[in-house]
């Protein structure tokens, strides 16, 4: 076993996990779960059948990654946030083949307590603030807070907030890192 698990965790037979993960109490993987290399999926964690999460992903206590759910390299879970799979969900009606796919994209933040309601992309480096509820497509490096989200900014890669107007074109660098973010057409990229 190329990974660490806690005595206490549950990681059923035919889940596959990459090298240096690490799986803390009470966490429990099923079968079909794929998880990649150097991940943490803190206490109380549970991740479905229909899940892929990819490399250096940081799952903090008490989440649930659902079916239908994949999560590229580096996103961060904050402690306690939802995922849903089900847009309209009731108890006492099946709704199992109605799953809508949620995609959180490459250095992803979801803060504590927020919610993503399922069939939606998060961009890259994206942050989600805590408690917010997300239920639309979020943009590459947005800043989105509230209930429902909105964007109040843009986010670097670091994880600083960028100095930029929500519309229009300009361009500003991290602070941090000193890499220049160009605002042009309503989309934030990196400049190569």
């Amino acid at each position: 076993m190329s990974y660490t698990a806690h005595p206490s965790s549950i990681v059923d037979a035919g889940a596959e996990i990459g090298a240096g993960t690490r799986i803390w109490h009470w966490v429990h993987v099923s079968a079909g779960a794929r998880i990649g290399e150097r991940c943490s999926l803190g206490q109380n964690v549970y991740v479905g059948n229909d899940v892929l999460i990819g490399n250096n992903v940081k799952i903090q206590n008490n989440v649930s990654v659902y079916d239908a759910v994949t999560l590229e390299d580096d996103v961060f879970c904050g402690p306690s946030m939802v995922f849903t799979n089900v847009y309209n969900p009731r108890s006492a009606v099946a709704r199992k083949d109605e799953y809508r796919r949620t995609l959180i994209k490459r250095g992803a933040t979801l803060g504590a307590n927020s919610t993503i309601v399922c069939g939606i992309t998060v961009g890259e480096y994206a942050f989600i603030g805590a408690g917010a509820v997300v239920n639309r497509d979020v943009k590459p490096y947005a800043l989105m807070a509230g209930v429902p989200a909105r964007q109040i900014g843009w986010m670097s890669q670091f994880g600083e907030r960028l100095e930029l107007p929500l519309r229009g074109d300009a361009q500003t660098r991290c602070c941090q890192t000193g890499l220049t973010y160009l605002l042009r057409n309503g989309s934030c990229i990196l400049e190569e």
